[in-house]
């Protein structure tokens, strides 16, 4: 995909907008949890929402007819996995504050390199290992094992949920090298509302008219970011518009502070930064590994 020059700033402008919206749904999750709303409740809104946003945008865009797919079955294991990213990422927050929460998911493209050489078997230079390495440094400078000021549950389960979701991305790039993107939303939130449809028969009570708005606000928000994040890619290439994602520490820092009064620590204001570096030098090498790819004879 190409991308015009005077189209990028659009693409940068909908990823911040992404992720303003992915970062409200995170405080929103938050807030609902305070008031009682459990996990499979909190998932069940946040995809149960999204679809008719979803459908909407496909019947304004590519139409509804791009819904059909014969690849069913890779898109039900790119729910399975996308499910298990979301209830590490949900859990994460609910367990941690929000910038502590925020900051584990910067791990992505750490947690990406590694399982493109396990699963897609690519082979990687000891620049991005580096990277790797510092990166996890950044977590040890955040988490401080030991010191008993971290969760180390909720930084278990925060990191478990950036692995899958970096497995996401490793079979979303599979799958869409024969489906569109609406297709991939679509299935991941129809599919995905099997079995939360289920764990929510289970868990449904009754909360405060508050509790209600902020489950269905987290949904709508989530909806919204993830079409952000997509029209975003119509415009720019991911090396402009990834860095713009460190922008939800601010946010999230922000609603901790204004919700719930809480600050981020020393550590996580040090460790962050180093995070966020890692993953910026690995999105360069990406980059460079591709363009010299690109000009190497015969390719």
């Amino acid at each position: 995909m190409t991308h015009r020059a005077d189209h990028v700033p659009k693409g940068i402008a909908l990823r911040l907008l992404a992720i303003f919206a992915l970062a409200s749904m995170m405080a929103l999750v938050k807030y609902a949890e305070a008031g009682g709303a459990s996990l499979p409740e909190l998932l069940f809104f946040r995809q149960a929402c999204a679809l008719p946003i979803v459908l909407i945008w496909l019947a304004n865009g590519p139409g509804l007819s791009s819904l059909r797919t014969k690849r069913i079955g890779s898109h039900a294991r790119r729910t399975v996995i996308g499910l298990c990213g979301m209830l590490g990422n949900f859990g994460a927050v609910m367990l941690l504050p929000l910038a502590e929460a925020t900051t584990l998911g910067f791990t992505v493209p750490l947690f990406a390199t590694i399982l493109a050489v396990i699963v897609l078997h690519e082979t990687v230079g000891w620049h991005r290992w580096a990277a790797v390495a510092v990166g996890f440094a950044g977590i040890l400078i955040v988490a401080q094992p030991g010191s008993g000021h971290f969760g180390m549950i909720g930084a278990l389960v925060g990191l478990a949920g950036a692995m899958f979701t970096a497995w996401v991305s490793i079979e979303l790039r599979q799958l869409s090298r024969t489906e569109n993107t609406g297709t991939i939303v679509f299935w991941f939130s129809l599919l995905s509302l099997v079995p939360l449809g289920i764990a929510y028969l289970f868990v449904a009570q009754a909360h405060p008219a508050w509790v209600w708005v902020a489950m269905l606000a987290a949904g709508v928000s989530g909806g919204v970011g993830q079409l952000a994040l997509t029209g975003a890619l119509r415009f720019a290439p991911v090396s402009a518009v990834l860095p713009m994602d460190y922008s939800s520490l601010i946010w999230a820092t922000l609603y901790g502070l204004l919700l719930f009064g809480v600050l981020p620590t020393p550590a996580t204001w040090i460790g962050a930064p180093v995070i966020i570096a890692s993953g910026l030098y690995i999105v360069w090498r990406e980059r460079v590994r591709h363009q010299e790819l690109a000009t190497e004879p015969g390719v």
